[in-house]
């Protein structure tokens, strides 16, 4: 093991920050919830963590969906999972593993990298995933799967990888057990903030071949069509930050694939339209991984006329290999543009609470980004979750929202276009 000492801060999330981990005092906050996560007994063949690289073979594994829950002040989220028993468990929303020898509740959260690496540091590192802050009960723990997007079928050297492990303002670096396609696993860990990174060599770092995503979304207060692109490597973190900016921004997410070939963090992508469009602030999007509490580079691509749609292609500057390419139908675009604009959310919500009743998946992601808006409160999610069926769970969430006026069911209905597009544009389309 070698060990480095850096300067950063003390983490955020240090000392049992969030102390509802201990049942005795769950009266100490109305905000803590104690509802574990729930865990799906059949595996999630369709997981995001099985990955999007067509060389890559990743891990079936039982998942938990976590529960949000805030610390005492109210200042931070985390996630917060039970493993039912012995085995080992991905998170559904963070892909972090766990290999558990009994039963037991875990607490973790993400963190931001440079808060913790020293200028020195991040000259000679770059992160290679999410970093994040972990608690649990000690010695139950055998191993963690720290989730990573370097794509290990090109040729990679992968002595450069190591897990940091940050500690009272210090650095230690730990070299994994094993490194897997999507994962790093390090057995008999001890828990604070853990992350994946890569040392940087100068000849190699322009070449590091990574799992990578192509997110778009449609500003819907923008005239004609206005679409963002990005182009971040395959961190959910990341992913997460871009996803709540663009709802604050009124923006409608547009399921797309990933790219089809392997990216090269940095390297300059093209981003080109097969009809006329006005693409700024250049074409070209560079492929690299920023902070979390840093915007995101993006690309603004102005539609004048998507009559009969139109086709997105992106090609590696160096060789012009084409990477990815997708296609944006007027059902993606035109109708649910003018429709949207056209409607509140409470005026959506009303027309279609039926529909919504019967046909709205997907509540606990939907639970989670409410919470994070506070727009309900735990006892309110305690309150959904406690109908019998998910009809009866749908209705009580549309009434609480509902009384809450107009801002909270704006919020709600944003929330469902990021999380539930292709059911939105049905409603409105029928």
């Amino acid at each position: 093991m070698a060990a480095r000492s850096g300067v950063g801060p003390v983490p955020e999330f240090s000392g049992l920050a969030l102390r509802e981990l201990v049942p005795d005092e769950a009266s100490t906050s109305a905000e803590v919830s104690y509802d574990f996560g729930q865990f799906h007994s059949s595996l999630n063949m369709d997981s995001p963590w099985k990955g999007n690289c067509q060389d890559c073979l990743g891990e079936d594994l039982p998942e938990v969906t976590p529960r949000r829950i805030r610390d005492l002040l109210g200042h931070h989220t985390a996630y917060r999972a039970r493993l039912p028993g012995a085995g080992i468990f991905r998170c559904s929303i963070t892909g972090l593993g766990f290999e558990v020898k009994s039963a037991v509740t875990v607490t973790y959260r993400y963190n931001t990298w440079t808060t913790h690496l020293s200028k020195a540091d991040q000259e000679m590192w770059m992160p290679a995933g999410p970093l994040f802050h972990i608690e649990v009960q000690p010695g139950v723990v055998q191993a963690v799967r720290l989730p990573h997007f370097i794509c290990l079928a090109e040729d990679v050297n992968t002595s450069l990888c190591s897990i940091a492990h940050f500690e009272s303002g210090k650095m230690t670096l730990e070299s994994p057990t094993r490194l897997m396609a999507f994962s790093a696993v390090l057995e008999n860990p001890s828990f604070s903030a853990l992350g994946v990174l890569w040392r940087k060599i100068r000849s190699a770092f322009c070449s590091l071949p990574v799992h990578s995503l192509v997110l778009i979304f449609q500003q819907l207060n923008a005239a004609s069509t206005t679409l963002h692109l990005y182009l971040i490597p395959d961190d959910k973190s990341v992913k997460r930050a871009i996803e709540e900016q663009e709802v604050n921004w009124n923006s409608k997410l547009i399921p797309k694939p990933p790219p089809f070939r392997t990216l090269f963090l940095g390297r300059n992508y093209r981003v080109t339209s097969t009809k006329q469009a006005e693409i700024t602030p250049e074409e070209q999007l560079p492929l690299c991984h920023k902070n979390l509490n840093e915007q995101q580079p993006f690309v603004e691509i102005y539609i004048a006329d998507m009559g009969g749609g139109t086709g997105l292609h992106m090609t590696d500057t160096r060789d012009g290999t084409e990477v990815w390419q997708a296609s944006l139908r007027s059902g993606d675009i035109d109708h649910s543009a003018r429709v949207f604009k056209a409607s509140s959310g409470a005026a959506f919500l009303m027309e279609y609470k039926t529909a919504l009743c019967s046909r709205m998946r997907q509540l606990p992601t939907i639970l989670l980004r409410l919470r994070d808006a506070d727009v309900i409160n735990s006892d309110e999610e305690e309150e959904v979750l406690g109908q019998d069926t998910s009809k009866k769970k749908n209705r009580v969430l549309l009434e609480l929202v509902k009384k809450k006026g107009v801002r909270a069911q704006e919020r709600l209905y944003q929330i469902l276009q990021v999380v539930d597009p292709y059911l939105m544009e049905d409603l409105e389309f029928s």
